[in-house]
This record gives structure tokens, C-alpha cells and sequence, in this order.
């Protein structure tokens, strides 16, 4: 349903940080749009932090400009013509209008300037090529060259052109997450061009770490187990590696898993389409390459292997009784991805919190130090008389310092 420009203008109106931004926009000397989901945000009556325009000029000058108005700082991005302003809570994206021309499927575009029209109909989704004027008597106009506004009514997630998913592989991806986080569901040619584009590899086109950016995306919303359950259906689990096992369940109890844990949710569901809910002897080795090739951080990249090359084998080492030591020196190396997948794969649960709750978090109250104090000559004999009074203490045979003192004592003293 078409909103009348006056209702556009009080909902702009009502943005966080609208009031500062449009009076200043309106001295720039060229046309300026809001777009993006924004635009989604407004036309649907809902809240909205993220402020991108598109301006038909140059938009890191316009950019400077801003900032000084507004008494802030502009960052410029030059390879796509665009640029942040902040100025304090105020985040603002603005990018000049322009023409993307595809060199060869999965590749960056090459960024010409072009007019609103063209610059709509380079975007991904008709709910995403939409744009409300922002200078002038333009103020609160639509701009819906695509019938984004008549998709967002009907619940649709609709790709511009037959060849978009070949052009951008990535937005196969995003339009899961869309799909999800807007609880639509994708046009009937759209979800049969993303199972072709699928079965065809269209994502081997794109490097790793694009595919990462948006499938980190994806597994860190709050509706993972939706997108998750559709990366199945549209066989783009496999499109991502034949290995990667989809099992929507083990993606939704590995991020409640982190929550009891402490580890990154999106890290643990990551892990999970690594590890999959039957072990496999081959999986890490065939699945390694693919997570080198995402680009996470070392540590990250680390967690992820880590985490689903020992969490199967965890779930049967935690159902044995164990003593608290026992029990803290199986997990003290683990980084919290793998206590969280072991967790959803079964592990007991009060096994796993009385070490991430109590165990985790008990240190010595004497140090090294305090042996070469009393006499003790520097040797290794300290480091295995610490690390056993720290198994007697977590078993419950010893309380307080002079105990430790007492105890680690004896010990380096005997080992001497």
C-alpha cells in the first residue's frame, strides 16, 4: 500500500539522528536519497539505525562537507566511490549513485557514475532497490523503479535479473539471511535461479573470505536455524564444500551451547557444519582447506578446527565419571567452540558448566614466587609441585594458602 509523501516525511522525520543529517544535506547541490534497509525499515513503520544515502555526485567531497557541517569526521573509500561521516552516535554511508559492470561471474565490478535509476537496479533484491528522496520537494518521495514496495507487501524476496546470483554468488547467501530475518520467503524464478546457480558452483567463483563475510553473517543472526534449514534445501551446503553437513538443530543447540560457554555463537555454528552430528574420521582433513581459504583470524580460524575435530570425541570422554582435576585437565585446552559443539552433541551438560561455571575459573593463591621465597631452588621440580597442588585443591584436599603453601612445599622439596 502506496504511503502518502507527507506520512514518508514524518517517519524519516523520526529516524535517530534525521533531524541533524537532513538539514545538513540540504546545502550539498545534489540530489540525495536515503536507501537501503532503512528504507525497508521505514516503509514497514519499524525502528532504523542504519542511515545510508546514495547522492548523484561526488560523495567523498560531499562527504567532508558533511562532517564539517555536522562537526564530525569523514572516512573515504575510494575503490567504490563512498564514504563514512560520524559525528557522535551519528553514523552515516553515503555513495555516489553509479553503474557496476560484472568483468566475469563472482568478480568485483568496475563502479561507473550513473543516474538513481541505474544505481537501483544494480542492487540485489527489489526490497533492497528502493530509495526516499531527502532534498527538496523530493522529501519523502518513493523511488521504486522494481516493485520493491509491491515484494515487501507480499512477503517476496526477488532478485533484479536472471544472471544476479552468477554476478554475485554471495547474494545467494544473503538472501537466506533475508529470507530469514524478514520471514519471507523467495520469489518462485528466484528460488529455483539460487538452486541452479548452486548446482552450477557459482559460489567457487567468489574468493573465501567474501563467502565468510556473508555466511558469518548468516550463522550469527538471531534465525540461523531458519537460514541454516534452507542452505539444505537449496543444496548450498554443498555448494559451500561437499563436506559441510547442514543439520539446522545441531547449528540452533551449538548457539544456545555458547551461551552456556562463553564462546562466539557464530564460531560454535560454524564449527557445527564442520563437525556435523555423525563423526567422521575425514571430515576435519577434507573441511580444513575450505576454513583456511574464509580467512578468520588465526585464533578464530583455530577455535573453528579445533573445536569440530574434538568435540565428538569430548561427548564420550564427559560421559565417564571424572574427577574435578581429571575433569579440568581434559577441558583447560579446549577453546570454548569445542565445549559448546560437545555440548550440543550431547555432552552432559551439568559435566561441562561445573567446569565452565567453578573449575574454569580456580587458580592457586600461591605462585612460583612464593617456593623460591622459602627456599626452594629454581628447577622444574616448582612448575610440577604447583600443578599438583592445584589437582589436590580442585579435588577438594586442600583450603586456603597455608594449605597450598604447606603442601607445594613438600612436594618440590621431595622432587629435589
Amino acid at each position: 500500500m502506496a504511503l502518502p509523501v507527507t506520512d514518508l516525511r514524518a517517519r524519516l522525520a523520526a529516524l535517530p539522528g534525521m533531524e541533524t543529517l537532513l538539514p545538513a544535506i540540504a546545502g550539498l547541490g545534489a540530489p540525495c536519497y536515503l536507501v537501503g534497509g532503512a528504507v525497508r525499515d521505514v516503509l514497514r513503520g519499524e525502528r532504523s539505525v542504519d542511515l545510508d544515502v546514495a547522492i548523484e555526485g561526488d560523495a567523498p567531497t560531499a562527504a567532508d562537507v558533511l562532517a564539517k557541517r555536522l562537526g564530525g569526521s569523514a572516512v573515504a573509500h575510494d575503490r567504490f566511490a563512498t564514504a563514512t561521516v560520524r559525528a557522535g552516535a551519528l553514523v552515516v554511508d553515503l555513495a555516489a549513485t553509479r553503474r557496476e559492470v560484472y568483468a566475469g561471474p563472482g568478480a568485483l565490478p568496475a563502479v561507473e557514475p550513473a543516474a538513481l535509476p541505474e544505481d537501483l537496479g544494480r542492487r540485489d533484491f527489489t526490497v533492497n532497490a528502493m530509495a526516499i528522496g531527502l532534498l527538496g520537494e523530493d522529501l519523502g518521495r518513493l523511488h521504486d523503479p522494481r516493485g520493491g514496495r509491491a515484494d515487501l507487501d507480499a512477503g517476496l524476496i526477488r532478485i533484479l535479473h536472471p544472471a544476479s546470483f552468477l554476478d554475485d554468488p554471495t547474494r545467494l547467501l544473503r538472501a537466506l539471511r533475508y529470507e530469514s530475518r524478514l520471514a519471507f520467503s523467495l520469489e518462485p524464478e528466484t528460488d529455483r535461479l539460487a538452486r541452479e546457480a548452486a548446482a552450477a558452483g557459482a559460489l567457487s567463483t567468489v574468493s573465501g573470505v567474501r563467502v565468510r563475510v556473508e555466511l558469518m553473517d548468516l550463522l550469527a543472526a538471531p534465525e540461523a536455524r531458519q537460514s541454516v534449514t534452507r542452505l539444505a534445501e537449496l543444496g548450498l551446503d554443498h555448494a559451500l564444500h561437499p563436506a559441510v553437513d547442514a543439520d539446522p538443530e545441531l547449528v540452533a543447540a551449538a548457539k544456545r551451547g555458547a551461551l552456556e560457554t562463553g564462546a562466539s555463537p557464530a564460531l560454535t555454528a560454524l564449527a557445527a557444519l564442520c563437525a556435523g552430528r555423525a563423526q567422521v574420521a575425514t571430515r576435519r582433513e577434507q573441511l580444513e582447506p575450505w576454513v583456511e581459504a574464509l580467512g578468520l583470524v588465526a585464533p578464530d580460524r583455530d577455535a573453528v578446527l579445533r573445536a569440530a575435530g574434538r568435540a565428538h570425541a569430548l561427548v564420550e570422554q564427559l560421559r565417564s565419571p571424572l574427577r574435578a582435576s581429571v575433569l579440568h585437565e581434559l577441558l583447560e585446552g579446549e577453546p570454548p567452540e569445542a565445549l559448546a559443539l560437545a555440548l550440543a552433541l550431547g555432552a552432559p551438560e551439568e559435566v561441562v558448566l561445573l567446569y565452565t561455571r567453578r573449575l574454569r575459573s580456580v587458580r592457586l593463591e600461591i605462585s612460583g614466587a612464593d617456593l623460591l621465597a622459602a627456599g626452594v631452588a629454581e628447577s622444574p621440580a616448582v612448575g610440577l609441585a604447583l600443578r599438583e597442588t592445584l589437582r589436590r585443591k580442585l579435588d577438594g584436599e586442600l583450603c586456603g594458602r597455608e594449605e597450598e603453601l604447606r603442601t607445594a612445599l613438600e612436594l618440590a622439596r621431595e622432587a629435589t
